[in-house]
């Protein structure tokens, strides 16, 4: 191995162990715990070595987002992979997406909430919040029903989703009747 290569992989490491500690902390403490000082303490580097991989807080948050939504794909297609039929499908995906909404409540956060400087819905979108999509259109598509663009259906279905996850967990729905929304969500909204 070249020093070039150790370096590079060194540099690597030393990223991933900084998202991963804002990660903690943001979960543990909330958005607001997060700083660069408090960072540099926790990881035993100093903040110039903080900034010559992020320049600041909003691009930490971005990439925690990133790291979330590949997380979430993953955990959707998991989900739905086990499922039989379009019903249960997209009800299976509708509890993946809630159970990882109310497990990670920092992540869900930097992915839907806060300012990570990451581009949604664009051309320049990055690739996992496109796959994060992309989880949520495969099996939605298949209930977008007949003269309705399964993007479109997606996209309203998704916010439905956002809207139950973030009143719940505002304390603004209770939590005892998740399972219920989530059922009338897949059978009206999907028509199933």
């Amino acid at each position: 191995m070249s020093v070039q290569e150790r370096k590079q992989r060194e540099r690597a490491t030393r990223e991933r162990l900084i998202v991963a500690t804002a990660r903690e902390l943001a979960e543990q403490q909330g958005w607001d715990a997060v700083t660069t000082r408090r960072l540099a303490e926790r990881i035993e580097y100093s903040q110039p070595v903080l900034y010559s991989h992020f320049r600041g807080k909003r691009e930490i948050i971005g990439a925690v987002a990133l790291q979330g939504a590949s997380e979430m794909a993953v955990a959707m297609r998991a989900a739905t992979a086990a499922a039989d039929g379009p019903r249960a499908r997209a009800t299976a995906l509708a509890r993946a997406y809630l159970a990882f909404a109310e497990r990670h409540p920092a992540v869900y956060d930097a992915l839907f909430q806060l300012d990570g400087g990451l581009a949604y819905a664009q051309e320049d979108t990055p690739e996992p919040l496109k796959d994060a999509f992309a989880a949520l259109l495969e099996t939605l598509g298949e209930v977008a029903g007949d003269g309705v663009r399964p993007e479109l259906f997606t996209e309203t279905f998704w916010a439905s989703l956002h809207g139950l996850a973030t009143l719940t967990r505002a304390g603004r729905l209770p939590p005892e009747d998740t399972e219920r929304r989530t059922e009338l969500l897949v059978d009206r909204l999907a028509m199933l």
